[in-house]
């Protein structure tokens, strides 16, 4: 028992006095990849080494992360300080990296562990402007390598606050759990933000208790898969003094894919929002996508993604235009559960469904979705409601008389469903004039 307990004493003295020198250049490929992966998953950020100091027991790395050409940096741009050419700052980051099965030398630091894995990191971070000047950031990185390539990062930040010129930014405690997976792809997010605010001084914006979470798959088609949730309590907005205030918010999402078919579901709950000279109104939406083509899908996306200005519309059009028919011919359904709009007036509400069944892409018209096509709609408005419109507005008086919305009690509502190219109102058949059939 005695000599059984000395040798495995001598395999952890092992472990832990060789393995950081060998471990060390795994964790280095590990974290390159995964910097790599974020780059490659944002299409427009360029990230470099600057240097990277390896030694026995720990390391030293800097990288600089920048936007590239794209819509994401145009927009950075137009918002950026015009008398400095309107250039946007790098980040960079400075990793500390204790390396080892056993990572000892991280006791030495804030939040080190003994977690057996390829490494345990700290990183800050700062922003390097035009001219060379750096600008630290506040908050720090913790990230530690598994064993198999996946790191899982947190980004701690404490209450605190930044001023410069007339404008003051005020934070909350801040936390970000991030675990990405470069092998699969995968990523894992979760993260709260107790309050985010700017006073300019004559403005206040302030938003609370944001929180989010998420665990994503790539898919073959351009974008992710799996759940999301969003959250917040209250943004209040206006002048110095208590102004609007909307929230709060929550919003979900599932998608999945299986094969090529991707099935979605989106809820949003939103409370206490502007709607105009309407007054404040509520939304609560719950929309399903049932058997979506995932290509054509993923078309639409970067279709969505390319167009940055008015010469590119066009080519946006015909993409989607393209995108949609295959999207149709594939066979889709769509199910609006619940779409409620509560106002001072009274609920506006809707429900409906469509569903189009798989055809012949080369037999493809517009003419024959109608003919092809299931859909129906319930919607139901306040008169009080579509009075105040109709008094102003003479498609809503037209919708009225020619009897689409019929008065029942205290709501106007609409019944319609279309079935093989007849179009049917609160009961009324209405055939739709489809040339060539």
């Amino acid at each position: 028992m005695k000599k059984s307990f000395v040798a495995l004493l001598i395999v952890v003295a092992l472990i832990v006095m060789i393995s950081p020198a060998i471990v060390g250049r795994l964790a280095e490929r590990s974290m390159e990849e995964n910097l790599d992966w974020a780059a490659q998953e944002s299409q427009e950020l360029v990230v470099t080494s600057r240097s990277y100091d390896r030694g026995w027991f720990s390391s030293d790395g800097e990288h600089r992360v920048e936007l590239k050409n794209g819509s994401l940096r145009d927009l950075l741009q137009a918002y950026s300080d015009s008398e400095n050419g309107g250039e946007i700052p790098a980040l960079i980051i400075n990793t500390h990296l204790d390396h080892g099965l056993i990572p000892v030398s991280s006791l030495s630091r804030d939040k080190g562990t003994l977690m057996p894995g390829l490494g345990s990191a700290v990183s800050s971070l700062s922003l390097e402007t035009a001219d060379g000047e750096a600008l630290d950031l506040p908050g720090t990185i913790y990230s530690a390598v598994g064993l198999s390539g996946e790191m899982r990062s947190s980004y701690v930040l404490d209450a605190g606050s930044f001023k410069q010129d007339d404008a003051t930014a005020f934070w909350g405690t801040t936390e970000v759990l991030v675990t990405t997976n470069p092998s699969s792809g995968a990523v894992e997010f979760d993260g709260s933000i107790e309050s985010l605010a700017v006073d300019s001084m004559q403005d206040l914006v302030e938003i609370k208790n944001i929180e989010f979470s998420g665990k994503q798959t790539p898919t073959p088609y351009g974008f992710r898969a799996g759940p999301a949730n969003f959250s917040f309590a209250s943004i209040d907005y206006g002048s110095n003094v208590p102004g609007e205030v909307i929230g709060p918010l929550t919003f979900t999402s599932k998608s999945r894919i299986d094969g090529d078919r991707l099935d979605a579901r989106m809820t949003v709950l939103l409370k206490n929002s502007p709607f105009g000279e309407l007054g404040n109104a509520g939304i609560a939406a719950d929309i399903r996508i049932e058997n979506a083509d995932g290509r054509a899908i993923g078309d639409i996306k970067r279709a969505a993604e390319s167009m940055q200005d008015e010469a590119s519309s066009a080519a946006y059009q015909r993409d989607v235009a393209a995108s949609a028919q295959r999207l149709l011919a594939a066979g889709v359904s769509l199910h609006v559960e619940q779409l409620d709009i509560s106002l001072p007036q009274g609920l506006i509400s809707m429900k409906m469904d469509f569903s189009h069944p798989e055809t012949d892409p080369s037999q493809f018209s517009w003419m024959s979705v109608l003919l092809a096509m299931h859909a129906s709609a319930d919607i139901s408005v306040p008169v009080e409601l579509m009075d105040m419109l109709a008094s102003t507005n003479p498609q809503a008086q037209a919708a009225i008389a020619t009897g689409y919305l019929r008065r029942n009690g205290d709501v106007y509502e609409m019944q319609a469903s279309m079935e093989k190219g007849v179009l049917t109102v609160n009961g009324a058949p209405m055939p739709l004039p489809i040339a060539g059939h």
